[in-house]
C-alpha cells in the first residue's frame, strides 16, 4: 500500500486510463476486479449513455472505479451532475484548467486526480486543491502534451515540483515499467495501451489486431495545431502529414479532421479513413488478453523487476 493505492482504495497502484472508444463498463469493472482502478472514459459518450455505462458498472463490481472526464467535453456541466447522481466517488479530469471543477467535485466528496503533461501544470493542479495527477509523457497514445517531454525526464521533474501523490503515463505496459516508473519518483502508474487491446476493450477487434501488429515507429504525433494526437500509420495519417508538410492551418486540418474520425477507426474498425490512436508502446505486444491475464502478468513482472534489481545490485 502506499498514498495511491490508500487513495484510490485498490490493492494495486495501477490505474486504467479512460481512453475514448476503449473504456466502457466492461473494462473498468475488469480492471477493478483484478485490484487496480478502471475508468469510464466519459469523451466518447453521450449523456444517457455515460450514466448507463455507470450503472453497469457498478452492477458489475464491488471495488472502487470512476470516470475519466475531459474538461473540454461540450456539456461538461451535465456531466458533472450525472456523475454526482450516480454516486461516482472517483474523477479523473484532464483537457483543460484543474481549477474550473476541482473545488466543486471536492465539496460533493469526490476524489479528484487531474492529468499534466509538464511540471509547471502540476503546480498548478497542486493550487487547484486535486488529490493527485498523472503526468504523461510523449509516449502516450491519443492526446498529447505539447511539450512532448517522455516519461523518463517528465517523472522526476513534476516529482520534484510537487509534492502530490503521482501517478506515472505513457509507454509503460510492463511489470518492469511500472518499477522504472516507481524508481524515478511515481507512486502509481495509468496505463492505457496494454488495457485498450484487451478483450474487455469496446475498441473494434479490428482495430486490436492492427495494433498488434505495429512495429516500432509505426506511431507519430501530429495534429499538433489542434491537439497534438499519436495516429497509426494509414491513409488518414499519410493525408494529415501531407496537410502538415505544406502549412496547413489549423481550420484546414479540423476541416481534414471531421467529426467522428475516432469512432470511425477506433470503435467501427476502418482502418484507412479511421483516426487510429494508440501507444507507442503497442510494438512490444503480439496477442490479445484478458485483463486479468495483463494484470497478473503486470504484477509478476514487478516483482521480477525488484528481484532482477537485487540480483544486480
Amino acid at each position: 500500500m502506499n498514498r495511491i493505492s490508500t487513495l484510490l482504495g485498490i490493492r494495486y497502484p495501477i490505474i486504467q486510463g479512460g481512453m475514448v472508444w476503449c473504456s466502457g463498463w466492461r473494462l473498468a469493472s475488469a480492471v477493478s476486479n483484478s485490484g487496480g482502478l478502471g475508468l469510464i472514459g466519459a469523451g466518447s459518450m453521450h449523456l444517457e449513455v455515460l450514466r448507463q455505462h455507470i450503472r453497469k458498472c457498478k452492477a458489475a463490481t464491488d471495488n472502487p472505479f470512476g470516470v475519466n472526464i475531459p474538461l473540454m467535453y461540450p456539456q461538461i456541466e451535465e456531466v458533472m451532475n450525472i456523475v454526482v447522481e450516480e454516486g461516482v466517488k472517483i474523477v479523473f479530469t484532464s483537457a483543460g484548467n484543474p481549477k474550473t471543477w476541482t473545488g466543486w467535485l471536492k465539496e460533493r466528496g469526490i476524489t479528484v486526480v487531474h492529468v499534466v503533461s509538464s511540471s509547471k501544470f502540476a503546480v498548478k493542479c497542486e493550487e487547484a486543491g486535486v488529490d493527485a495527477v498523472v503526468a504523461e509523457g510523449f509516449e502516450a497514445g491519443g492526446h498529447n502534451g505539447r511539450e512532448e517531454t517522455t516519461t523518463f525526464c517528465l517523472i522526476p521533474a513534476v516529482r520534484r515540483a510537487t509534492n502530490l501523490p503521482l501517478i506515472a503515463a505513457g509507454g509503460i505496459a510492463t511489470g518492469e515499467g511500472i518499477l522504472a516508473a516507481m524508481v524515478l519518483g511515481a507512486e502509481g502508474v495509468q496505463i492505457g495501451t496494454r488495457f485498450a487491446l484487451t478483450y474487455e476493450s469496446s475498441a473494434s477487434d479490428v482495430f486490436k489486431e492492427y495494433c498488434l501488429r505495429l512495429n516500432e515507429g509505426d506511431t507519430k504525433l501530429l495534429l499538433k495545431k489542434l491537439a497534438p494526437t499519436r495516429l497509426v500509420t494509414n491513409s488518414f495519417r499519410d493525408a494529415v502529414e501531407a496537410a502538415e508538410g505544406r502549412g496547413a492551418s489549423a481550420d484546414e486540418l479540423r476541416e481534414l479532421l471531421g467529426k467522428g474520425r475516432a469512432k470511425k477507426g477506433i470503435f467501427e474498425g476502418d482502418l484507412e479513413e479511421g483516426e487510429l490512436e494508440i501507444g507507442q508502446v503497442a510494438a512490444l505486444f503480439r496477442q490479445q488478453q484478458s485483463v486479468s491475464e495483463v494484470m497478473k502478468e503486470l504484477v509478476e513482472g514487478y516483482e521480477r523487476g525488484i528481484k532482477n534489481l537485487e540480483e544486480r545490485m
